[in-house]
């Protein structure tokens, strides 16, 4: 990891933030201690559109629950 200083990274920055952008990471240092640290930005995640209609078919696929069952067998039954 490259360090530069305060000093330098004020005079450089547009050089350094191309460095960052390029996937290098980046210690600013005043007086010989580390202060900062300039890492790139995590790439954003990018997902695929959801498909609505493959979910209502499958749920519509699936089998009935067991309470409706229960329910619409009470409904047709008298005790």
């Amino acid at each position: 990891m490259r360090s530069v200083s305060v000093a330098d990274a004020k005079a450089h920055l547009s050089e350094l933030l191309s460095l960052v952008e390029a996937g290098q990471a980046l210690t600013i240092s005043r007086r010989g201690r580390p202060v900062a640290r300039l890492v790139p930005e995590p790439k954003a995640v990018t997902r695929e559109p959801f498909d609505f209609a493959a979910l209502a078919a499958f749920v519509d696929a699936q089998p009935a629950a067991a309470g409706n069952s229960v329910a619409a067998m009470r409904a047709q039954d008298s005790y």
